[in-house]
């Protein structure tokens, strides 16, 4: 049975893509998806919750995906960046980062100690003791959001040319959300386009973006939907910061039915800033006016997971219109068995 479900918002159709209804019954089987998924070496376990190895296989369908998304600038005026998985402390402190989302963000650590402190730590370790004593927060942090290196980035390199910038972003995120659930990754990859330019350029890149989402959706074979949705935003002042980011929804998100069988995993987001960040470092316009910004990102590896869990394992088995959107003519990584 197939599905479509449409609705007008802010100005554009959000659509469910038209294919086979996922059947949730598939969902209490076991073992777990996870449990598959690390049965059939797709995933390596570290001993760290949410912390995994990807096998080739996983790479390569990573790869595929990641260039997917990458095709829709093709013939665009698109500047292409790429940053660690590490950025300035300082960068994610002015971001507010810090005051929304403490509890995912991973700072780095590093021993500062002496030469006593030193013979001090390595007696703890012997003694199974705490040894954090002279282990301080150093200048970085791990990079919570792909885009957020960029803005100051832009902003030094004075106001944005006429029509704004385009920007290819991929980097590894790192959010603190030790889990079981093959969703919660505590490491993993977001490809991203971020737009910076006036409100209109802004929104019209967001719309086309969603547009483009339920293509690659058809052609993934994937049951997806784009729903109004929030950031998770963190304490007493949350609640306001969700509603106010609803109301004038900002937010939009790519939902996929299956990995998780308690509730749809969100694997790509379409977001409107409005001037947030370009307030904080100030980027202008051509014109001289505070720009605006968006970005349209997506999660890798959910994406991965998503097609594992619909087609399979074995992805020399996908329909073949699977294959073809991935692959193309290109040669698949084949499974150690």
């Amino acid at each position: 049975m197939s599905t479509h479900a449409e609705e007008q918002v802010a100005g554009f159709n959000v659509a469910e893509v038209e294919i086979e209804a996922y059947d949730e019954e598939d969902d209490l089987e076991s073992p777990s998806y996870m449990e598959q998924l690390l049965a059939a070496g797709l995933l390596i376990s570290t001993g760290v919750d949410g912390l995994y190895g990807r096998s080739q296989v996983f790479e390569d369908v990573v790869e595929r995906v990641s260039d997917l998304i990458g095709a829709w600038g093709e013939g665009k005026e698109v500047e292409v960046l790429r940053f660690p998985p590490a950025m300035s402390r300082k960068v994610l402190e002015e971001s507010g980062y810090w005051a929304n989302f403490p509890d995912q963000l991973g700072a780095v650590f590093s021993f500062c100690g002496n030469e006593r402190s030193h013979q001090r730590l390595l007696k703890c370790l012997d003694n199974d003791e705490d040894w954090t004593e002279d282990v301080k927060p150093t200048r970085i942090v791990m990079t919570p959001v792909a885009c957020y290196p960029v803005y100051g980035v832009m902003a030094a390199r004075g106001p944005l040319p006429t029509g704004g910038r385009l920007v290819d972003i991929f980097s590894y995120c790192c959010r603190y959300e030790p889990s079981t659930a093959p969703e919660r990754m505590l490491m993993f990859r977001q490809r991203e386009f971020v737009r910076m330019g006036t409100p209109a350029e802004v929104l019209a890149f967001r719309e086309d973006w969603i547009e483009h989402t339920k293509g690659m959706m058809r052609g993934l074979q994937l049951p997806s939907s784009i729903g109004l949705a929030n950031d998770p935003f963190f304490g007493r002042t949350g609640k306001i910061l969700i509603d106010s980011q609803r109301e004038q929804q900002l937010k939009f998100e790519l939902l996929i039915p299956g990995v998780n069988p308690d509730r749809l995993t969100a694997c790509g987001s379409f977001n409107y800033h409005r001037d947030k960040f370009s307030s904080l470092w100030k980027i202008y316009t051509d014109a001289g006016e505070i720009a605006h910004t968006g970005c349209c990102g997506f999660g890798l590896e959910r994406l991965t997971l998503s097609l594992f869990k619909h087609h399979g394992f074995d992805p020399t088995a996908w329909p073949e219109g699977v294959r073809a959107t991935l692959w193309g003519g290109r040669k698949m990584a084949q499974r150690v068995r």
